[in-house]
């Protein structure tokens, strides 16, 4: 099921009132293999979800091709080489749990494309809010490596355009994956415009995504022991990561949204349902339109168990409507 590059919009609205979906009919030709939990059927679920789900003044669009430039902003001109230069005729595993085919490239591309095009989106006025449903996903890449099931780090090239191409002093990362975005932290660690804040899942992969990692005072992360629910993960965004994010005051609020939090998901073991994380869509709204003028680019991550996916895409997308 692919994406048109036509507007689901009956008539002329403000940008204010406008959503727009960035995907590419690329991001399901990309394979890890058989049996591998990040697979095409993902994508599948929550355009199709995201179609039926009723959604008001949607403009669907087509991803962009990221450019060299784009991609070098967070990663080594040797990574993006390592992946964008292969001639690929059989599948080949960077490690053991990512692969590419020969329709990887373009995926990524059009992956981290989405996300840079929709900073340009909510910058220029043409929307207010934009979804990404692309893949691979993204937030595991580090500045070197491809790794856990992500090839560039989608949310990470976006931010970088924000601050380093669009001149913005002050944009956030939020990431709700079950997993520590590693890779994103990597690339903005030592960078005080970009915070970075995470829950994730004690103890899971990759391991890193301690408390006591703080960058330059921009990193915040917080653990979830292994069986924690709603009440948990309320308490921890309430208490602790929703007032640094207000004390930030982002220009611009992005969000790596991963679903495997969910308590169907395979790969974790948080207990988490759609209403969690439309309760949390709900206040990172209420942050943007406090801060940054209600501007928030939202990129897809993890989420493997498929009917949870797709209904907890389709709540987070529902609080993101204007």
């Amino acid at each position: 099921m692919g994406t048109r590059q036509t507007r689901e919009v009956t008539v002329i609205h403000q940008a204010h009132d406008i959503l727009r979906v960035y995907s590419h009919p690329a991001c399901l030709a990309h394979e890890n293999g058989p049996h591998h939990p990040e697979s095409p059927a993902r994508l599948r679920v929550v355009l199709e979800g995201l179609r039926t789900a009723g959604l008001r003044w949607v403009e669907w669009l087509d991803a962009p091709l990221a450019t060299r430039s784009q991609l070098e902003r967070v990663h080594t001109s040797s990574h993006v080489t390592q992946l964008l230069d292969q001639d690929l005729i059989e599948p080949v595993w960077l490690d053991a749990d990512t692969g590419m085919n020969a329709h990887s490239a373009e995926a990524a591309l059009r992956a981290a494309g989405a996300v840079c095009a929709g900073v340009d989106a909510v910058l220029a006025g043409k929307a207010l809010r934009v979804f990404c449903a692309v893949r691979p996903p993204g937030h595991h890449a580090t500045p070197t490596h491809a790794m856990g099931f992500c090839l560039f780090n989608s949310i990470a090239v976006g931010a970088a355009w924000a601050v380093n191409q669009r001149g913005l002093a002050r944009v956030a990362i939020v990431d709700f994956d079950v997993h520590h975005g590693n890779g994103t932290q990597a690339c903005f660690e030592q960078d005080a415009r970009v915070m970075y804040l995470s829950s994730h899942q004690r103890d899971l992969y990759p391991g890193t995504g301690l408390e006591r990692e703080r960058g330059v005072g921009n990193v915040r992360n917080l653990l979830l022991p292994d069986g924690s629910g709603s009440q948990a993960f309320r308490a921890a965004w309430r208490e602790a990561l929703l007032p640094d994010l207000n004390a930030f005051a982002p220009q611009l609020l992005m969000i790596s949204a991963g679903f495997d939090a969910h308590r169907a998901d395979p790969l974790a073991g948080l207990q988490l349902d759609a209403d969690d994380f439309a309760w949390l869509t709900r206040e990172l709204v209420a942050c943007a339109e406090r801060h940054a003028g209600g501007r928030i680019v939202s990129a897809l991550e993890g989420g493997y168990d498929l009917a949870a996916l797709r209904e907890s895409v389709v709540a987070h997308v529902r609080e993101l409507q204007p």
